[in-house]
């Protein structure tokens, strides 16, 4: 029986190499946004150099992507193409899965890098970084059909699979990519599924409501300024609202207090007006608190209170706002009228305790003068 040989695949390993790349592109994070971060990714694995991108913000998946295929020294005799967005990525994704025609032969030296390369197949081992693959080792047994295992680090954790078996399942990824973005065009905004994250944040299972929810903010984004957009009924907006509201609250959960903002901005543009824009003016509210910039805080939950948000609710966090901006008067008149409504004095106590220590005297001679007005009347 043949012995096995190991060939150590540090030499091939790719990790990074589209950050890499991105370093020397000034249009890259424009690219990654528009066509999609790995969509990208693929374009320069199969040699699909774009050209000129034509923006369809009502409807992305309608914007033309000019490109043209083959190396840049060649430009000039390059014929230029012209797809929509969704049929670019499907062409991608097809050159991507096409299989070799035929294997190339095993290695028989470690220094041979390129045998190495090939018999891998150059395409993989640009993928797989993509998917979260370090490459490890390549260990070939037998003769002429060796059996070929590569073991690889996925996300820290260390992995063995047959060759075949490994190039299988980096195709299945980028079959998912196509699925993925296909499926989210086509459901994005299904409002069914605001009843499924309002009991997941009942639960206080965040990542759920990202999950159900998380693509929403971008189509709505871009629906709302389309005619159809205009014309959506009160009903549908509020549960738009609804479902942005649950989603900003997760975002903040989670830590992502910079997204949670961009979501509560979107959903107070359906909101309008009422309770439901109130609510969000006060997510926002709390959101820029969280995020440290109490001064940009204090105007979204003054609208809160305007659209008719509950004072027990909005005057805490505004109190708090004013506080943090050294607006004592301010916040000691929040207080006042935060107790007033009803909120528990056991909650705003450490507050309390801090305003009255910065106003000091001058609160307690004005308290005392409202004590002599009261006994003189």
């Amino acid at each position: 029986m043949a012995a096995k040989k190991q060939f150590p695949l540090d030499a091939l390993r790719t990790d990074g190499w589209f950050e890499r790349i991105g370093e020397g592109i000034g249009s890259f994070q424009a690219l990654c946004e528009i066509v999609g971060e790995r969509f990208f990714a693929f374009s320069i694995i199969v040699g699909a150099r774009i050209t000129a991108l034509t923006i369809d913000r009502r409807s992305p998946d309608q914007t033309l992507v000019d490109f043209v295929v083959g190396s840049a020294e060649a430009e000039g005799d390059l014929e230029p193409q012209r797809l929509t967005l969704a049929d670019f990525r499907r062409r991608l994704v097809g050159a991507l899965l096409v299989e070799e025609e035929k294997q190339a032969p095993a290695p028989e030296r470690d220094t041979d890098i390129e045998a190495i390369q090939l018999y891998i197949g150059v395409r993989y081992l640009l993928l797989a970084p993509l998917y979260g693959y370090s490459l490890v080792t390549l260990t070939l047994e037998g003769g002429k059909n060796a059996q070929a295992e590569i073991t690889v680090l996925h996300d820290g954790l260390e992995e063995k699979h047959e060759l075949d078996a490994f190039r299988l399942r980096v195709r299945a990824h980028v079959r998912e990519e196509l699925d993925r973005v296909t499926t989210g065009a086509r459901s994005a905004i299904d409002l069914s599924k605001v009843a499924d994250a309002e009991a997941c944040a009942l639960r206080k299972e965040w990542p759920k409501v990202i999950a159900l929810l998380g693509t929403w903010p971008a189509p709505l984004a871009i629906f709302l300024r389309t005619p159809e957009g205009q014309m959506l009924a009160p009903e549908a907006r509020a549960l738009i609202a609804k479902g942005l509201g649950l989603l900003g609250s997760a975002c903040v959960h989670v830590g992502e207090i910079e997204q949670a903002e961009e979501v509560f901005r979107i959903g107070i543009q359906y909101a309008q007006e009422g309770m439901a824009a109130a609510e969000l003016f006060r997510r926002l509210g709390e959101a820029l608190l969280l995020n440290d910039r109490p001064g940009e805080a204090i105007g979204p939950l003054r609208r809160a209170l305007a659209f008719g948000g509950l004072p027990q609710e909005v005057l805490p966090p505004l109190a708090r706002a004013f506080i943090q901006r050294g607006r004592y008067v301010a916040a000691f008149a929040c207080l006042k009228d935060a107790l007033a409504a009803g909120a528990p004095e056991k909650e705003l106590a450490e507050d309390i305790r801090e305003v009255e220590t910065k106003l000091g005297p001058a609160l307690t001679a004005w308290k005392a003068k409202l004590l002599t007005v009261d006994k003189a009347s």
